[in-house]
């Protein structure tokens, strides 16, 4: 697990209010479209990014990240940890604050390079179950 609480408590609450979700599609069973729910009910504005570009819970989904055409604030990402290195790249290259790595999906060198970019960079963690455990 990398990512100390003062990070994220800092992508949670000061780095902005638009999320890429990577790998959110209208699955409701898998687990972007549930963490995706509480991103919202914290105010946050949830883009999907998926290779089918579908819109999902009334926000149009894009089939990458250099396709969104407004700014990014943070990445997360439900791709497979062989995939992540690849998405955390496309983030620091569109200019994201963050890159948040959901649980168990990791990268080491990924995380290393994110981090070397000036990007605050969570991984293995959900943003569903910190927002659960603590007050933010």
């Amino acid at each position: 697990m990398h990512g100390d609480q003062d990070t994220v408590r800092k992508i949670l609450t000061e780095l902005g209010d638009t999320w890429a979700v990577v790998g959110l599609s209208n699955n409701r069973s898998r687990a972007a479209y549930g963490v995706a729910d509480v991103l919202r009910h914290h105010g946050k504005r949830v883009v999907p990014v998926h290779p089918k570009a579908e819109t999902v819970q009334g926000e149009q989904g894009y089939a990458s990240l250099a396709d969104i055409p407004f700014e990014i604030d943070v990445v997360d990402v439900f791709v497979n940890s062989d995939l992540a290195g690849a998405v955390a790249d496309e983030a620091v290259s569109v200019g994201a604050k963050a890159v948040w790595y959901q649980l168990g999906v990791i990268d080491e060198e990924a995380y290393d390079r994110t981090r070397a970019a000036g990007l605050d960079m969570v991984m293995d963690r959900c943003p569903a179950i910190e927002y659960g455990r603590n007050d933010y």
